[in-house]
């Protein structure tokens, strides 16, 4: 859920990881500065997606993809469905959001379950960035989902991170839909609350997963 207003960018490419930035993704931050009583903040109703972002967020899924295999290739399992893993430690303000879009998800669709825990697929960051929240690769083969603090106090803030989450699940942006299609994301505008997958979002989730990652793979 990005958005074309330039603000100033007090993102900083902290984690101490040193990683560094593909696809025009912004490195994520580490520590979450205190947004209560922020100041109010321009609509980032008006934005679109971009070549740009679908390229990081194609990048983004393939990523997230790859380390699921490598785990189900060291431990074969018989379940049905696919599970994907995540880490919310880095994104300490969002934790109800996350736990609110991974319900959302897990009860909306079948065949891929998303859980917290160690040695995770993805990761949730947040912080401030000019551009918003969105679904990127840190540069060395990992996913993760970065949650900007202003678009959250603009947007409802469970919309825009199971918004981000459906990025996990194959999902590209469509920001010209309605409200009630989740990866429209901020097309509809700041006054859309929905955060649940329509009909048609929930059977492509399932549709790519149904064979587990050979067809997720595939697209």
């Amino acid at each position: 859920m990005r958005h074309p207003k330039v603000l100033t960018r007090t993102l900083t490419a902290a984690l101490g990881l040193g990683l560094a930035v593909s696809l025009g993704a912004a490195a994520p931050a580490a520590a979450a500065p205190d947004v209560r009583g922020a100041e109010a903040v321009p609509s980032y109703a008006a934005y679109a997606g971009s070549a740009e972002n679908e390229k990081a967020n194609k990048a983004f899924f393939d990523a997230v993809m790859r380390s699921v295999a490598k785990k189900r290739a060291a431990a074969p399992t018989a379940a049905a469905a696919v599970t994907v893993v995540y880490s919310a430690a880095n994104a300490p303000s969002f934790r109800t959001q996350i736990a609110r879009s991974t319900q959302i998800w897990n009860s909306s669709v079948v065949n891929v379950r998303l859980v917290e825990g160690s040695n995770p697929d993805f990761r949730y960051y947040e912080g401030n960035d000019s551009r918003g929240s969105y679904a990127s690769t840190d540069g060395h083969g990992g996913g993760y989902i970065f949650l900007d603090y202003r678009q959250n106090q603009q947007y409802n803030s469970t919309r825009v991170t199971a918004h981000e989450t459906g990025h996990v699940l194959g999902l590209p942006d469509h920001y010209s839909g309605p409200c009630s299609e989740l990866m429209s994301g901020g097309g509809p505008g700041t006054s859309c609350q929905n955060a649940t997958p329509n009909a048609q979002e929930r059977a492509r989730v399932d549709q790519l997963w149904r064979y587990g990652l050979a067809t997720a793979f595939k697209g």
